[in-house]
């Protein structure tokens, strides 16, 4: 079976945050890296004061509905040390962005280890960060809105990368 990990980069809402953890737990996703200032579960050693951890935690759980403590979640500040290990550790870095280089995900192929990085509800993924990976994919819209909502977006993508390239 592929090896898949998500990175979700400086996502604002918790409920994406748990409705992600959901649907990588219900596609047999290795490891969930949480960067930036994306909320996470309640760690173990967690550095956040108590009460925040818990508040956090528990919205979190509204809609990851205990995917949050059957997943491997890791919470990392900085993404870059995060990409660098996946890269030494043979990860494909894969982008799920809108960008002029970006392939259709209907095209894209994947390697055995595969990472795909979902990143900013509104304004996507930073250029500095898009450079650090090693293609970009995009799903492409035939409606009237530019963009799916990121868990929807991720889903997508996992479930395309797990069963179909």
């Amino acid at each position: 079976m592929r090896s898949i990990v998500l990175i979700a980069h400086n996502l604002r809402s918790i409920h994406n945050v748990g409705s992600l953890l959901r649907t990588c737990e219900g596609l047999a996703i290795e490891t969930v890296y949480l960067t930036g200032y994306t909320p996470y579960p309640k760690q173990k050693n967690d550095q956040r004061l108590p009460h925040m951890s818990r508040k956090i935690d528990s919205r979190i759980h509204k809609t990851a509905l205990g995917a949050e403590t059957l997943v491997n979640v890791i919470h990392s500040e900085q993404i870059e040390p995060v990409i660098d290990n996946l890269k030494t550790s043979g990860y494909k870095i894969c982008a799920l962005e809108q960008d002029a280089s970006s392939v259709k995900l209907s095209e894209f192929k994947p390697s055995n280890k595969t990472a795909i990085v979902v990143g900013r509800e509104v304004e996507g993924i930073e250029r500095a960060v898009l450079d650090l990976c090693d293609q970009i994919i995009e799903i492409p819209m035939f409606g009237q809105k530019e963009s799916f909502n990121v868990v929807q977006a991720a889903a997508m993508a996992v479930y395309v990368t797990r069963f179909y390239s």
